[in-house]
């Protein structure tokens, strides 16, 4: 079975930090990891902007999210504090779908990087656009030294804010500024394609790491 995936990213600007990081890593990542199907949860922060905070959560299929123990705390039923907190930050993309390539990889515990690509794409071009990505584009970038692991995932949740996302786990987030990144990821196929790209949003992230 394919394995699923829950991804939220935030802007903390307005946020007080200490506060935030306290909600995240003493409650809501706490919270959810008791639900079952919830495999991992890894915590990132933006290596551009240090405000942009971003977690990822690969669930043993995108059915755990339909599932009575998240809907308890999902939503409208989340806690007094979530509500505050998600009230005040500004959100920038939340995600929830399966992976379709390959299929049942979780994130994995040793990177220190992350990239992290969503988009959109122009439906006359989705045909083509899918097979840019599965054939060329992933592989090419999953090959790029310092690469540990190259993910897709189509959304399958409510409210669809993107419909593709995919997910670079790198050993260090340099590895996305590559000379050997640069050329996997600017082929002649992929600037054919990036005219149909549509609201593309691309973030490079650290580990994130609790103070004290």
């Amino acid at each position: 079975m394919a394995k699923g995936l829950l991804f939220a990213s935030f802007d903390t600007s307005p946020a007080q930090e200490d506060e935030f990081n306290d909600w995240y890593d003493l409650e809501h990542v706490p919270e959810r990891l008791r639900v079952p199907g919830f495999l991992n949860a890894q915590r990132w922060v933006g290596d551009d902007n240090p405000k942009f905070a971003v977690a990822t959560y690969d669930l043993e299929s995108h059915a755990v999210m339909g599932s009575p123990a998240y809907q308890a705390i999902g939503g409208a039923n989340g806690s007094v504090w979530t509500k505050r907190i998600t009230a005040i930050a500004k959100r920038l993309l939340r995600f929830e779908g399966t992976q379709i390539v390959p299929g049942d990889v979780t994130g994995p515990a040793n990177a220190n990087g992350l990239l992290v690509a969503s988009m959109n794409v122009d439906p006359a071009a989705e045909a083509e656009f899918n097979e840019w990505y599965n054939t060329e584009h992933l592989p090419q970038l999953g090959a790029v030294p310092g690469v540990l692991t190259a993910r897709r995932f189509q959304s399958a949740g409510p409210g669809i804010e993107k419909k593709y996302l995919a997910l670079y786990h790198l050993t260090s987030v340099d590895v996305s500024r590559s000379d050997a990144w640069s050329n996997a990821a600017n082929t002649p196929w992929t600037e054919k394609m990036r005219a149909h790209f549509r609201d593309p949003l691309v973030l490079r992230c650290k580990k994130y790491v609790r103070k004290g």
